[in-house]
């Protein structure tokens, strides 16, 4: 079937929160000791990764993030005690918890722009589908690509996280497309590959810093002749 949809996951897949962010924030041990571009790494990781858990957390926090994506303040109840957990001072903590929040503080991959320009030129209806605790869209409107996107289904808003079909049947109703007219995009296979189960194609990208992934957006639409072939 012709592919007449594209749902792109956010996090890792279209935008990605920098180390560099995290580092600007000049960290350190309760001690005072800086923490070192490793250390910030593994929390970056922690604070960004789709499915898997870094951080053994207390059976609060736990609760707190098996359903952080549904609820803004359970969302910051896990993530405050990942930082915790990982050694971050309460009060850097908290300035990193509201960077993560900031929309604009997340940078785009190289290829997103010309990609949802293209896609939409050639008729082809997007969405963003998310699980997420906070309102990505400012991320796109500043640059101007809200223009390109048809639906966004935000986990919080909507009371679904992926895998859960109800979050892929939203965006799909939304966008008026059957589930085997639609490709999802994202960099985890538990989560986005979920929309499989109701009959849409996946494509799988690495959540690799921006500069190391120029063009991966464009290849996996490449294949489904959606887009040109990255010269």
């Amino acid at each position: 079937m012709a592919i007449e949809a594209v749902l792109f996951d956010f996090s890792g897949t279209i935008f990605r929160l920098e180390d560099e962010r995290f580092r600007e924030a000049e960290l350190t041990h309760a001690d005072g000791r800086d923490l070192s571009a490793h250390e910030v790494a593994d929390i970056v990781r922690a604070m960004t990764a789709p499915v898997e858990q870094f951080v053994e957390l207390d059976a609060e926090g736990q609760h707190a993030w098996e359903n952080r994506d549904l609820d803004p303040a359970l969302h910051r109840a896990a993530y405050l005690q990942v930082l915790e957990r990982s050694g971050v001072p309460s009060f850097p903590a908290r300035q990193l918890y509201e960077l993560i929040l900031d929309p604009l503080a997340w940078t785009p991959y190289p290829d997103t722009g010309e990609v949802l320009r293209a896609l939409h030129e050639r008729g082809i209806r997007v969405a963003v589908v998310s699980n997420i605790a906070f309102d990505l869209r400012p991320a796109l409107a500043s640059r101007g690509w809200d223009r390109y996107i048809g639906y966004f289904a935000l986990s919080f808003e909507l009371g679904a996280i992926k895998p859960d079909r109800r979050i892929f049947d939203a965006a799909l109703e939304r966008l008026g497309v059957a589930p085997e007219n639609a490709l999802m995009v994202g960099d985890s296979v538990e989560a986005d590959g979920g929309a499989t189960a109701l009959g849409c194609e996946f494509e799988l990208v690495e959540p690799l810093p921006t500069w190391d992934r120029p063009t991966a957006l464009r290849e996996v639409l490449a294949k489904h002749d959606l887009i040109d072939r990255p010269a």
